[in-house]
């Protein structure tokens, strides 16, 4: 089994292929269109902002790349984000592979923006990636915008409103929080991501 790591520019890029070594994976980090529709599991991660990272996914040529896949994609963060149809943030057309859009979270007295921390996530739809020990538990995240609950959403978290935690459509699927820092739940995402 191969697993393709997307280069999108994202700065957790490391910390995902040390827990997708911890499976007995190798992942390589790519920007190659051919290694990447090879693959037989393709991972976008990303830390950082919508518009640059669809900029740079652009530049390389990888939209139309990833638009085309048939495998299992998993995107994570800023990935879960891009794999969408639109975000508020750099108001950006992404890639429409899940009908949703991403929307910026609401400050209050009470939450601050962005959403650092472990919160509680639990799945709303039967599917393979929130399977077992991934259907609900602690997660941790880092965001300020997020996806909205939608006919998408295959897990749920709530900070001020419910948000997406897991949303796909088809061989897309996306994790807001960070699986290779989610301690048990995280690792049994990837574990089930990788069984697809």
């Amino acid at each position: 089994m191969s697993v393709a790591l997307v280069d999108s520019g994202g700065a957790n890029i490391g910390s995902v292929r040390y827990a997708l070594q911890r499976l007995g994976v190798e992942a390589p980090l790519t920007r190659d269109p051919a290694s990447i529709r090879r693959a037989d599991h393709v991972i976008l991660p990303g830390v950082g902002a919508a518009a640059p990272a669809m900029a740079l996914l652009r530049e390389k040529g990888l939209v139309d790349v990833l638009r085309g896949l048939t495998q299992p994609v998993l995107g994570v963060c800023l990935g879960m984000q891009l794999l969408c149809a639109y975000s508020e943030e750099g108001d950006v057309d992404c890639l429409g592979l899940i009908d949703a859009p991403v929307q910026r979270l609401q400050n209050s007295d009470d939450l601050r923006v962005p959403h650092m921390g472990w919160n509680e996530v639990t799945a709303c739809a039967e599917h393979p990636l929130c399977a077992g020990e991934a259907r609900e538990g602690w997660a941790y995240f880092v965001h300020g915008y997020a996806v909205p609950v939608c006919a998408a959403t295959l897990a749920t978290c709530e900070y001020g409103v419910a948000f997406s935690a897991a949303a796909g459509r088809g061989n897309f699927m996306g994790v807001q929080y960070h699986p290779e820092r989610s301690a048990a739940m995280g690792m049994a995402v990837l574990r089930n991501f990788v069984a697809l």
